[in-house]
């Protein structure tokens, strides 16, 4: 700590969160929800510290303010309310997007202001934003466990702060000169050894205690995107958005080799890729598809696999909201890029969707798992198990009229 007694500074980014969390509860500094181990953690005095944002010049300026569900950014997501600011909440360990809007009902009072704020409110007053929802945000607030004067932060240890960042970034919804400021007590400003730091780590421009303003002037660059060869298979699963991102990277020619990618396969799918963009715009792989005029619909069928294996009943999976400039090809490559290659795609671009056919419904929940939060053409598509299934038998029939 900085000018006053606190916890002395560790060596190791976990050796700092250890010591401030047990200062914290062992000096009873530390807030409900407790234990604080573990946690981006609340303090007394939390809700004096967030006041002071409102004397911010980028408070006053920004429209939309992006802030952390963390219990101590409470009084900061009440401020942002207050002004009649958009807020923009990450959703739960981004399991289903990036973010949620905060939507208080008309003519709101102090009373609802307040829980719209608090965890339940999130969950209660809340609209998600889709990737294709064209956000700019003029202010980021996150929670830290220990920060420096420097500006140099340490998280509770999984890296979402930084990880919706990076994503913020790609998804170009803030810029380098965007501020970003974090609310600690004062005894979790301590000397952290910029050695600790990695490229992928959000540093902070302004510091709020219950005490002070600090602004840092921080000259360390921001996360600059998604660093891909740091992401593993296993934070792709836990992150649906990210396969979106990472798609609509790739598509653009960005290496995007995961941390446990093999490098022949990273070369494989890379050529895959410039194959795919190479092919001219109005052609179309017939090899593998066939088409069939059933009434006044029309429907493409692409056998993704030379037959229908398995045993028991084919489950389907619908896809909606299919923009009208997405082709069939588009949605093959995404569909083996996600590792949720069907047995049988049914084709209705007219009606913005399609069907997916599985040999199981363990597979097709599987698929449905693997695309959620998938964009395409700048829509989120709707991705759900199909409503009327039908059995094996019946599947093969249709498909041979398909063909």
């Amino acid at each position: 700590m900085q000018g006053g007694a606190g916890p002395r500074v560790g060596t190791s980014k976990g050796g700092v969160r250890e010591l401030v969390w047990g200062y914290l509860e062992s000096s009873g500094l530390a807030d409900t929800p407790r234990p604080v181990h573990g946690r981006i953690p609340n303090f007394k005095g939390s809700h004096q510290a967030c006041c002071s944002i409102k004397e911010l010049d980028a408070f006053s300026r920004a429209s939309v303010i992006k802030v952390d569900p963390d219990k101590p950014l409470e009084g900061v997501r009440l401020a942002a309310l207050q002004a009649r600011k958009t807020l923009l909440v990450p959703t739960p360990r981004l399991r289903s997007g990036l973010f949620n809007r905060i939507v208080p009902p008309a003519g709101a009072t102090k009373e609802i202001l307040r829980i719209c704020s608090t965890s339940r409110g999130i969950k209660e007053y809340s609209v998600p934003v889709g990737l294709d929802g064209k956000v700019r945000v003029d202010l980021v607030v996150v929670g830290s466990v220990a920060v420096s004067e420097k500006g140099w932060r340490i998280g509770k240890g999984e890296g979402y702060a930084d990880m919706e960042y990076a994503m913020m970034v790609s998804m170009g919804a803030v810029k380098e000169e965007t501020p970003v400021v974090t609310i600690v007590h004062d005894c979790q400003v301590l000397d952290i050894a910029e050695e600790l730091l990695d490229d992928h780590d959000l540093t902070v421009d302004y510091i709020l205690t219950p005490t002070r303003t600090i602004k840092t002037n921080c000259k360390r660059p921001k996360p600059q995107g998604i660093i891909w060869h740091k992401v593993s298979y296993e934070m792709l699963a836990k992150i649906p958005i990210l396969k979106s991102l990472r798609y609509k990277e790739k598509q653009t020619g960005k290496d995007v080799t995961l941390q446990d990618e093999h490098p022949d396969l990273a070369n494989t799918n890379k050529s895959a890729a410039l194959n795919e963009k190479a092919m001219p715009g109005n052609t179309r792989p017939q090899a593998a598809m066939g088409s069939a005029q059933l009434g006044q619909q029309y429907v493409e069928s692409d056998s993704l696999s030379p037959r229908l294996e398995g045993s028991g009943t084919i489950t389907t999976v619908y896809v909606g909201n299919i923009p009208p400039n997405v082709r069939v090809s588009e949605l093959k490559y995404a569909l083996r890029e996600f590792h949720a290659t069907p047995l049988k795609v049914n084709w209705q671009g007219a009606q913005h969707r399609a069907f997916l056919d599985y040999k199981d419904k363990a597979a097709a929940e599987s698929a449905v798992s693997s695309l959620k939060g998938l964009s395409l053409g700048g829509n989120t598509l709707r991705v759900e198990l199909a409503k009327n299934q039908r059995n094996k038998g019946q599947v093969e029939i249709n498909s041979q009229k398909l063909i």
